[in-house]
């Protein structure tokens, strides 16, 4: 299993233009300064917290909130605030973004400080090719904000495990099971009670999201669930759902481009299943 090595190689989405669903842009932040053991006295980054997370029951208060005391670095109540990267740092109260500088301070769109806890599914089956070739397929979903293709993925609720998360949201986003009958979530529930029951962990770490600033940034853990003779998930009748405007099968290539840091968990996945054991 890859855990958070791949969160030092990738760091770039979250330091480009303006920041996501606003008109702030981001402080300028070269590779050589992104460290924050490399001095860098003219960072003045701009600060922003979206109001439309303000009062959410899902999202932190103000940090500046007398009554607010997270336990950084901890099991927080239901709040996990751990990170997969080792203990953060704490600057003047604020957790500071374990991999650098992103150009932006505050918590932007994202609802927890410190880290944004995740869980990615990635569901494969193979595809025979006209040369009878096999080729790995995966479903992803098309993001409703940034029209991006990614993985089904989601946060994690307070005191829920990841691996349901990554199922909850595979159902949600791909299946669209929040518009289902009773009936037809009791059939799904039969179909994967052992599909699902198979996941393989595959990566555990930092997520070079858009949305990560300073003081707020993703993190996530990918499962992998594969489909090897198509005859579960291979046959469903795929239907975007929550937050998805699309979703379909989509072959796995060099030259694939995917939300955030998901083409590296995909890769990954890929790697796993044609290297012999």
């Amino acid at each position: 299993m890859i855990r958070s090595r791949l969160s030092m190689l990738t760091h770039f989405k979250c330091r480009a233009g303006f920041y996501p669903r606003s008109n702030i842009e981001r402080d300028d932040v070269p590779d050589n300064k992104v460290s924050w053991d490399t001095e860098f006295k003219k960072y003045n980054p701009p600060t922003y917290t979206s109001p439309t997370i303000k009062g959410k029951p899902w999202a932190d208060p103000d940090i500046a909130k007398p009554d607010f005391k997270p336990k950084w670095n901890n099991l927080d109540g239901y709040v996990n605030r751990m990170s997969h990267t080792g203990n953060y740092k704490i600057l003047n109260g604020f957790p500071l973004n374990p991999v650098g500088r992103t150009g932006i301070t505050g918590r932007g769109v994202l609802g927890r400080w410190g880290p944004n806890h995740a869980a990615d599914p990635v569901v494969t089956r193979w595809k025979p090719d006209h040369s009878n070739r096999q080729i790995l397929q995966f479903i992803a979903i098309k993001r409703s904000d940034t029209r991006e293709w990614a993985l089904p993925g989601g946060m994690v609720d307070p005191g829920e495990k990841v691996a349901a998360t990554a199922i909850r949201e595979f159902q949600e986003e791909a299946l669209n099971t929040l518009e289902a009958s009773e009936a037809e979530k009791e059939s799904l529930k039969e179909k994967f009670n052992n599909f699902f029951s198979g996941g393989i962990e595959i990566y555990s770490g930092y997520v070079d999201d858009p949305r990560n600033t300073d003081n707020a940034w993703m993190e996530t853990v990918a499962y992998n669930f594969h489909d090897n003779e198509g005859s579960i998930v291979g046959e469903l009748k795929l239907n975007a759902g929550d937050d998805a405007v699309g979703v379909c099968w989509v072959d796995i290539t060099s030259d694939l481009k995917l939300y955030a840091s998901h083409k590296d968990i995909v890769d990954s996945v890929l790697a796993r299943h044609i290297t012999p054991n």
